[in-house]
Order: C-alpha cells, then sequence, then structure tokens
C-alpha cells in the first residue's frame, strides 16, 4: 500500500512538474514571435541586447520542454531518444547559461539580483557540463546526479515566475523583494534536489566498475578466440 502511494505521489509530482515546465516554455515562447506581447520588464534587454536575449529565451524554452522527460527515457526502448534529446538538452543549458549570464551582469534591477542571477547561470552550466562529461565517460550513476542538479536548476525558470505574481501579495515593495527571488528561484531547488539524492542514494556507476563487469566477458571472448 505504502509503495503503491508513493508510486502515485510520485507520478503526481513528475506529470505537475512538466506541466509547468511545458507551460512556461510555451508562455516564454512568445518574445520569439514577430511582435511580442506582454513584455513589461524586459524592454531594456530587447532592446540593448536583443541578440543575447533572444537566444537565452530559445535556448531556456528548449531544455524546460526537454529536461523533466529525460527522467523517464533513459531505460528501454527510449534509450536512444534519450540520448538524442538529452545532447539537445545539454546544448540548450550550455547556451542559455551563457547567454543568461551575459544578462545577469548588465541587469539593470541592481547588482545583487545580477549576482543571483550570475550565479544561478555558472550553476546551470557547471552541472550540465559535469552531467555530460560523466556521460562521456561512462559514468552513468555520476551522470544522474549531475543532470537531477541540472534539472533542479532548469526549473528555476518555473519557480522564478511562481515567486513574482506573490510579491504584490506580501505588500513588499517589488524592488527590494527582487534581488531575493534572483537566489530563491534557485538555492531551494537545488537544496532539495541535494536532499532527494541523498535519500534516493542513486546507484554511482563508474568507469571502473562498468570495466569490473565487462571484463569476465573480455576474458572470455579472449579464450574462446585463443
Amino acid at each position: 500500500m505504502i509503495r503503491v502511494l508513493s508510486r502515485a505521489a510520485t507520478a503526481t509530482v513528475f506529470w505537475l512538474t512538466v506541466l509547468l515546465c511545458l507551460a512556461v516554455a510555451l508562455f516564454s515562447a512568445r518574445f520569439l514571435l514577430p511582435e511580442p506581447f506582454m513584455t513589461q520588464g524586459m524592454e531594456p534587454h530587447i532592446e540593448a541586447r536583443p541578440l543575447v536575449f533572444l537566444t537565452h529565451v530559445a535556448s531556456a524554452l528548449t531544455a524546460l520542454a526537454l529536461g523533466p522527460f529525460q527522467l523517464i527515457s533513459w531505460r528501454g526502448p527510449r534509450r536512444a531518444w534519450h540520448r538524442w534529446s538529452g545532447r539537445v538538452y545539454v546544448a540548450a543549458c550550455l547556451i542559455g547559461a551563457v547567454s543568461g549570464f551575459g544578462l545577469a551582469v548588465t541587469s539593470l534591477s541592481g547588482p545583487i539580483a545580477g549576482l543571483g542571477f550570475g550565479f544561478l547561470a555558472v550553476a546551470w552550466f557547471v552541472a550540465t557540463a559535469m552531467g555530460w562529461r560523466k556521460a562521456v565517460g561512462g559514468q552513468f550513476g555520476q551522470h544522474r546526479r549531475w543532470m537531477i542538479r541540472s534539472l533542479s536548476l532548469t526549473f528555476a525558470a518555473v519557480t522564478l515566475r511562481l515567486m513574482l505574481p506573490i510579491v504584490p501579495l506580501t505588500g513588499l515593495d517589488f524592488a527590494n523583494a527582487y534581488p531575493a527571488i534572483a537566489f530563491l528561484c534557485w538555492i531551494p531547488n537545488l537544496l532539495i534536489a541535494e536532499l532527494w539524492l541523498r535519500i534516493r542514494g542513486w546507484e554511482v556507476t563508474t568507469a571502473t566498475s562498468r570495466t569490473a563487469i565487462a571484463g569476465p566477458w573480455r576474458a572470455r571472448a579472449s579464450a574462446e578466440s585463443a
């Protein structure tokens, strides 16, 4: 019974995450239209750094749309799709992080907000690059762990948009709250991901363990060929 409830809760959280990611990705796509709408607050970036801004939007929404599905496609017949979409996800994250850093360091919202989004961009780049590197090296357990961190940072686009409408309800001045949101939209995500990884203790498959597993088969093949 407990296992059934646990699976139901996990499925609910997953599909809610998918829904939120796709909703934010679709809503953000308005900036890519010939005549974008609801651009309040983004005009300085659009006017001063249109290429960097549009690059960030396009890459980030791609990562949002693909990211959650990487969690359910790494086993079974969907593995080929996982590999190819994973490459697109990694590229989108790295491009989104670099362009996001460019927007952060030129932010007009103050140095603290710029620092918060700048740290997010760096963390997003590092987590994704490490996940890609571990996959290339055959360390798939570590690959999954780093990609969970990457996904938690990708989800910052969602938590940011969930937090912004709450500010007026608290009575706080938006200019004072926004620098805090620049940190709060991603640090709790990363902490939750780390807690989840510690609780689940996902398998850590290293290149050494893969070699150790393959060793007897290679030895047998050599003996038979001899």
